[in-house]
């Protein structure tokens, strides 16, 4: 025996000497076996590991070791060498991996965080169809500007907000590749300073597309309509307006949400666009549409966890279902997104609500981030205010203020 030495736990590991003074097997308390091999350099005293005698031959230690005094005999630290060719051998690999392998790991990854399966999905649709057939093979350390700018370059003008999406995933699948040591350097990608130096700003050629929207001065009327024509989705329509939220969070209401005898909605920040929690004070004919749900939930032999039931039981209702009804209505000049619009102008133009106070109400994010920073609270109790005058308006004309079936 060579000598005793202590491990990283106070335990002792043998050393046995097998040829020479330096080139010895190691013995554990638990009795594993490795070959390894002691040096001094610069007058500090390494032991460095030539593999496990389970696998590695004593001939093959044997060459293992006179490698190493190879190296110090050119005063090379075996240890230090050996990191530097593991790092070379890492950044060889790193330079091999594709974008599309690099976005296809970044998607994965990231498919927990994201709000649905969908968008997940968008993701790997557009990247397929617009980044993968310029960078997908491409070696993502390879990739320059002039790359990212043959992606976007021929959809910036006729395509631009899914031009300036690509970019943003291309982006970020990068910063993703340089946090993980596949890439080197500046993104691409980036739009200060790069991209924005080569294409006009997204203001400068986009065409705002507006929902087509009911004028809030034709909204009694049409509720009175609303209220005679029977189906649930007449009741989704009906909650939509009145709540101002948007289709999806409405037709996909579930009763956990909902606190009648309070008068108030609450939304988790996963249902919503912006990812934040949202309340909506609910207005008297919103509550008696609620209650007029629950009797038929209630009565049903299995309770459904939505507040809107479409054809299927337990599942809530699409949003062709509110198209057909303005299809059935002779309304095909609006889209139910539209309303949000309706009740925005009629806040603005026929009451003295503050603009902060209606923005909140529609959960919309303040631009202003001066304004944002000192934005605490939601207003909740001015917003059910502003929600009673925008119900009395909706419902001026209503023949009878009761619910359909």
């Amino acid at each position: 025996m060579d000598q005793a030495l202590p491990d990283s736990n106070g335990k002792t590991r043998k050393l046995y000497r097998i040829q020479g003074a330096d080139f010895l097997l190691q013995v554990t308390p638990q009795g594993v076996k490795s070959w390894c091999y002691r040096y001094t350099l610069n007058g500090k005293t390494r032991v460095m590991g030539l593999g496990s005698a389970n696998r590695i031959s004593f001939d093959e230690a044997s060459k293992r070791a006179r490698k190493v005094r190879v190296l110090l005999d050119d005063r090379i630290d075996p240890l230090a060498e050996r990191d530097r060719l593991k790092a070379e051998q890492a950044q060889q690999k790193a330079q091999k991996i594709t974008f599309r392998e690099c976005a296809e790991t970044f998607i994965e990854s990231h498919r927990a965080e994201w709000k649905s399966a969908k968008h997940a999905a968008q993701w790997s649709t557009t990247l397929a169809e617009y980044a993968y057939p310029v960078l997908g093979s491409l070696s993502v350390q390879a990739i320059t500007v002039t790359h990212v700018k043959a992606v976007i370059e021929p959809i910036w003008h006729t395509k631009n907000e899914t031009a300036d999406r690509v970019r943003s995933r291309i982006e970020k699948i990068l910063g993703w590749a340089a946090v993980h040591g596949y890439r080197h350097g500046d993104n691409p990608a980036r739009w200060s300073g790069y991209l924005s130096e080569i294409f006009p700003k997204r203001s400068a050629v986009r065409k705002i597309q507006h929902h087509p929207a009911l004028p809030y001065a034709e909204m009694p009327e049409f509720m009175r309509q609303l209220q005679q024509s029977p189906g649930i989705g007449s009741l989704v329509m009906q909650f939509l307006i009145l709540t101002a939220t948007r289709t999806t969070e409405a037709r996909a209401a579930e009763w956990c949400e909902v606190d009648i005898e309070a008068g108030l909605w609450s939304i988790p920040a996963e249902r919503m666009k912006a990812y934040r929690p949202h309340r909506v004070p609910l207005s008297r004919p919103a509550v008696e549409i609620l209650r007029h749900m629950k009797a038929i939930n209630d009565a049903h032999p299995i309770p459904s966890k939505y507040v809107f039931n479409g054809q299927q039981w337990g599942k809530h209702p699409s949003e062709a279902i509110m198209l057909v009804l303005l299809k059935r209505m002779g309304r095909t000049d609006i889209v139910p997104h539209g309303f949000r619009s309706t009740v925005r102008d009629f806040w603005a133009e026929q009451t003295t609500f503050p603009r902060e106070v209606a923005e909140a109400a529609l959960a919309h994010a303040l631009k202003d981030k001066t304004e944002a920073a000192y934005q605490r609270g939601d207003y909740l109790e001015k917003r059910r205010e502003m929600m009673d005058v925008w119900a009395a308006h909706c419902m001026s004309a209503s023949c009878c203020g009761n619910t359909t079936n």
